[in-house]
């Protein structure tokens, strides 16, 4: 065989090299990740320990005879099952009108704050105006100030309206917030310009673009927002006491603290059961928008 055919011989059949090893994954996983501590798995375990357990006790001790939820050392598992608190919850308590009065309040300040911290969060954070810097810094100024402080001067205000023992005195001043103001400013920011710009093109006006546009887009920070506002409302306390004078404007909260709590006892088991009651909508609203919770949290950063 001559040189030239040897030549052609090897450029056809190359020699074939060692296999190459595959990268291995650090600390022996196949995914690539490091698997966390054990203690911070117990660390977690003792904290969901700690808040579960309260519930737990509440839920049990609310089908307890008060005899029993008084009891020193405590029982966790109920020696006598009974009813009787929450048969005098929903018998002996108008509880019908309370439960209404409160969802009526808790739905109308979570729309009311859905609606209008998203135009005002729409506003600062993609509209351009006079005093806008000046507008968000007293937002996050208010973010600062207890509510405790301009609980007097809003009492005196909606007291000069004529909205005292009201649903409207109990839902007007909460229909906007700062912090909502400031989740949806932060998301909104978030949110590329060009859709604004197409939509403007297209000759949309700005209430078009925040109906159509915008709001769509913001369903997770929306999901955060309407979730903390209601359960902020629902377990509103201090305000509607002041400002419900009469049993008929009672909310959940007001008319547990007054019946619950008497003058001379407390009826704990009565009290419990209209806890668990109290909390169930709230349990229920977040387990059906707990996807978009978390996915709003991720989402929307502090810029």
């Amino acid at each position: 065989m001559t040189d030239t055919a040897r030549a052609a011989t090897a450029a056809d059949h190359p020699p074939t090299s060692p296999a190459t090893p595959a990268p291995t994954a650090p600390s022996g996983r196949e995914d690539g990740y490091d698997r966390a501590p054990r203690w911070i798995y117990g660390v977690l375990a003792g904290g969901l320990f700690v808040v579960v357990v309260p519930f737990i006790w509440m839920v049990v001790s609310s089908f307890k005879p008060e005899a029993e939820v008084r009891r020193v050392p405590p029982t966790w598992i109920p020696e006598t099952t009974t009813l009787d608190n929450y048969r005098t919850l929903f018998t002996e308590l108008d509880f019908p009108t309370y439960f209404f009065n409160s969802i009526v309040v808790a739905l109308a300040v979570t729309l009311g704050n859905m609606v209008f911290c998203s135009m005002l969060g729409y506003a600062l954070a993609k509209l351009e105006f006079t005093g806008k810097r000046a507008l968000f810094a007293v937002v996050l100024a208010t973010l600062m100030i207890p509510g405790v402080v301009t609980f007097v001067p809003l009492f005196v205000l909606v007291t000069k309206m004529g909205l005292t023992n009201s649903l409207i005195g109990l839902i007007l001043p909460f229909l906007a917030g700062p912090f909502g103001v400031f989740l949806m400013r932060q998301y909104i920011s978030a949110l590329p310009d060009e859709l604004i710009q197409a939509a403007r093109i297209d000759g949309a006006g700005e209430l078009r673009i925040f109906a159509s546009v915008i709001m769509p887009l913001c369903g997770p920070a929306l999901a955060t927002l309407g979730i903390l506002t209601f359960l902020g409302s629902w377990n509103n306390f201090l305000w509607p006491v002041v400002v419900a004078q009469t049993e008929d404007k009672y909310t959940l909260p007001v008319a547990l603290a007054l019946y619950a709590v008497g003058q001379n006892a407390t009826e704990y088991g009565l009290l419990l059961a209209g806890s668990v009651v109290v909390v169930i909508p709230v349990l229920v609203l977040f387990l059906v928008l707990q996807r978009h919770i978390m996915q709003g949290i991720a989402m929307t950063g502090i810029k």
